[in-house]
């Protein structure tokens, strides 16, 4: 489960364990009393599945964005440059160059949020933080 939280992973064990155990709960209906009775439980067995699922898309629509992966969009128009979250140690323009090791973000800095980015025609625009780059033409950063 590559790219899922803690949390998400929890969430996603917790849903299987449940599924699991309903499915081993129908078999048994089945084998033990009858089959109309095995019937009616899985249909009730759908449908709590169908609104659980109805529950979650609604939720999922009306939170805002935690800042995970995938977000706002970037939109850039010809010859532009635009970046989702955070931008450092570029070289940006005709001659221009990165001389020094790039330096790293403190510790306690907070990530970019995800926000959507429209950037003009040769225009730059970041929704994170614009450090240690060199931009335009013969730019240097030492």
């Amino acid at each position: 489960m590559a790219g899922v939280t803690g949390a998400g992973r929890a969430a996603v064990w917790g849903v299987a364990a449940v599924a699991g155990a309903v499915a081993a709960g129908l078999i048994t209906v089945a084998v033990l009393v009858d089959m109309d009775t095995a019937d009616r439980a899985a249909s009730l067995a759908g449908a709590v599945a169908g609104l659980a699922a109805l529950v979650v898309a609604v939720v999922t629509l009306i939170r805002p964005g935690t800042g995970g992966g995938g977000g706002g969009r970037v939109r850039v128009a010809p010859r532009g440059i635009g970046a989702g979250g955070d931008m450092s140690g570029n070289a940006v323009g005709r001659g221009s160059k990165v001389a020094s090791p790039q330096v790293r973000r403190s510790p306690g800095t907070p990530r970019a949020r995800n926000a959507d980015v429209r950037v003009g025609r040769e225009g730059i625009g970041v929704a994170g933080d614009v450090n240690d780059n060199a931009i335009g033409d013969e730019s240097e950063r030492t």
